[in-house]
């Protein structure tokens, strides 16, 4: 198999919003605020009209996006044997996923996430992780693992105790291991750890241009070089409209973003891009082609609603 993703199992349920609504709820544009209690998440769903529920979570995402381009790939998240969890399955396997997880009856339910999105395009995230962020390390099938190219695993994991046991025996029992740092709140929540991942665990990492200054603790994108180059690992970076870069060893490659898109909801852009430049690498085209398919796939995602093409 090319590429298998860990990652949490959530079931995407997209509105649109108006800027009032986030103040209101005391949410901040642009990021992703867990929630802990699923009355407090029903709470937030209760007057809002939902456009499309859709199975989720970034990894997972990545793993469609691959396998609309051919991939062979598997995917291991937790969810309960519920309604949601139904749907979950159903739609990782009419995308020709192969998911690795038998689901059970669970306590806690299947994980759900509020994609709320704003006139100007932007998505806020309300997560309630359920029993998503319950996974640990009995969850996982180490043969499958072993016998996947790169193990694709999102920053996201690390919220939960229970996942960072699964995250480290993922990475000791992978081939090649890659990574999304998730989110800037997500790496501030974890720094000291994502940057031991960053330097000495990880082979290929994705982040957007705000999450890698914030791990650095710098506004400087030229220390971000610096920093890359010193690492010696593959740091793939999405830098909005200001295209993206990508720097391996000394060799840097850089792609401006498409002009004159109708963007309509920006959810799933960063997912889209590393399913794009993952599929470049495993099969084995050139950096600058692994960006600009990178490009294409984000470039889709956001011209439609929802991070799935």
């Amino acid at each position: 198999m090319k590429i298998l993703g860990i990652g949490n199992a959530i079931v995407d349920v997209i509105c649109k919003v108006n800027d009032d609504y986030l103040s209101k709820n005391k949410l901040e544009k642009g990021t992703m605020k867990l929630i802990f209690d699923d009355k407090e998440f029903q709470k937030l769903l209760a007057d809002l009209k939902i456009i499309k529920t859709v199975s989720g979570g970034s990894v997972a995402n990545s793993i469609v996006g691959l396998s609309q381009l051919g991939n062979s790939v598997g995917f291991i998240g937790k969810i309960s044997d519920d309604n949601f969890g139904a749907k979950y399955e159903d739609g990782l396997k009419k995308e020709n996923v192969n998911f690795f997880y038998s689901k059970k009856n669970e306590e806690i339910p299947t994980g759900t996430c509020l994609i709320l999105v704003t006139p100007d395009s932007e998505r806020t995230m309300c997560t309630y992780l359920g029993i998503s962020g319950k996974i640990n390390e009995n969850d996982l099938d180490t043969e499958v693992i072993k016998k996947s190219e790169i193990v694709f695993l999102e920053g996201y994991l690390w919220d939960e105790g229970d996942a960072k046991e699964a995250f480290n025996k993922a990475i000791i029992q992978a081939n090649k291991v890659a990574m999304s740092l998730s989110d800037k709140f997500c790496v501030d929540r974890h720094k000291p750890h994502f940057l031991d991942l960053v330097k000495n665990k990880l082979d290929i990492i994705f982040a957007n241009e705000v999450e890698i200054n914030s791990l650095i603790d710098t506004n400087d994108f030229k220390e971000v070089i610096s920093f890359a180059k010193k690492i010696d690992k593959h740091l793939i970076i999405t830098r909005g409209d200001k295209g993206a870069i990508s720097i391996y060893k000394n060799e840097i490659n850089e792609i401006e973003a498409k002009n004159n898109l109708k963007i309509i909801d920006l959810t799933g852009a960063g997912d889209l891009f590393a399913a794009g430049y993952l599929h470049g690498f495993v099969n084995n085209l050139s950096i600058k082609e692994c960006l600009i398919k990178a490009t294409d796939m984000s470039s889709k995602v956001i011209q439609q609603i929802g991070a799935r093409l």
